[in-house]
């Protein structure tokens, strides 16, 4: 674990102004897109006829998704000099940077639901069960939704990890579950916490938070930078495709791997999931140099097919001569020497 004074936070942005810093928080309490395109229009009622009404075509899979076992000795037993990715699923991630385990957006659960017995249910287990997991030093929420924050996963990883880095106003509903408030590092965009000379820093998103019909955008939303002494990573968190990405990567890059959001997209909420054209534009903003396609491959989330997605921005991203990397839910990714991987669903696509 990581000695309690081994992390400080940073109030500064740097270059960031006083304006820009304070544009997405609304007068009265509450966060708020600030991008003149952005719109938050879309009718329920419609929606909610679509979600009837209209035909689904392969919105899950029916034959078993490949996963790769994780054990506790294998996470144990990475090189320290060695940053390393694993996809959990969905976009729940284990990472290990300068020698620090690292989960972000963990989601243990069946479903991404605030019921156990509906809503939307996991195509696949996780590589590695939560009780298994080895001592784990912090935890990288991005927002609030069910896909990313989990209670059952953040009341069990109280017990042991030593710190949480979350958007401000997520802190309430981690304490509401039992996280000391002295584990909590709450972040405002463009601040940055050091963790034993690894930075983490809170960037914009587009998007909305919220777990009930009453708390909307109470709370902030965000992605991560992650510099480490190896690698420079960045985590989208669920954002709408917007010019923040342009500043992200002026600001931080170039990255070494862009782990950015690419499902779950739909004209009726356009402005706040990228389509998989514009989740490869956003890696370019990033400047980044290969990119791991997240947010999709567990959850039925949208109304296209569950491997669209990485149909798509396989297809997009070799028109574009742009690497990604889609690894097997489990398979372990070596930042600095990542290795070539398998389109896994496209057997299970074909067998539909």
């Amino acid at each position: 674990m990581l000695a309690t004074s081994a992390l400080t936070s940073s109030n500064h942005p740097g270059d960031v102004n006083v304006s820009e810093q304070r544009a997405h928080h609304k007068a009265k309490g509450g966060f708020i897109n600030t991008s003149p395109s952005f719109t938050d229009d879309t009718a329920i009622l419609p929606l909610l006829k679509r979600y009837i009404t209209e035909t689904r075509v392969d919105a899950t899979p029916t034959m078993e998704i490949p996963v790769m076992t994780v054990t506790a000795e294998l996470l144990r037993n990475l090189p320290k000099n060695q940053d390393t990715v694993i996809r959990l699923g969905h976009s729940s991630i284990f990472l290990q940077v300068d020698g620090q385990r690292w989960l972000i957006d963990p989601v243990f659960s069946k479903r991404a639901s605030p019921f156990s017995f509906a809503g939307p249910k996991r195509f696949h287990q996780p590589p590695i069960a939560l009780t298994d997991l080895p001592s784990i030093d912090g935890v990288m929420i991005s927002h609030d939704h069910y896909d990313h924050l989990d209670k059952a996963s953040i009341k069990h990883l109280a017990k042991s990890v030593a710190y949480f880095v979350v958007p401000l106003g997520v802190d309430k509903h981690l304490t509401d579950w039992g996280v000391k408030p002295n584990q909590i590092h709450s972040l405002d965009w463009w601040q940055a916490h050091n963790s034993s000379g690894v930075t983490i820093t809170a960037t914009p998103t587009q998007h909305f938070s919220g777990r009930s019909l009453f708390d909307k955008n109470d709370t902030l939303w965000a992605s991560y930078v992650i510099q480490s002494t190896n690698s420079s990573l960045y985590f989208s968190g669920d954002s709408g495709y917007f010019d923040g990405f342009k500043q992200i990567g002026e600001r931080f890059g170039p990255f070494d791997l862009t782990m950015v959001e690419t499902g779950a997209y739909d004209k009726d909420w356009a402005t706040i999931h990228m389509t998989p054209e514009q989740s490869l534009q956003a890696h370019i903003d990033l400047q980044g140099k290969k990119m791991m396609p997240i947010h999709n491959g567990t959850f039925d989330l949208a109304f296209h097919s569950w491997y669209d997605p990485l149909n798509q921005i396989t297809q997009l991203a070799s028109d574009a001569n742009i690497e990604i990397v889609t690894p097997k839910m489990g398979e372990l990714i070596a930042v600095n020497e990542i290795h070539e991987t398998s389109q896994w669903w496209a057997a299970l696509a074909n067998e539909l």
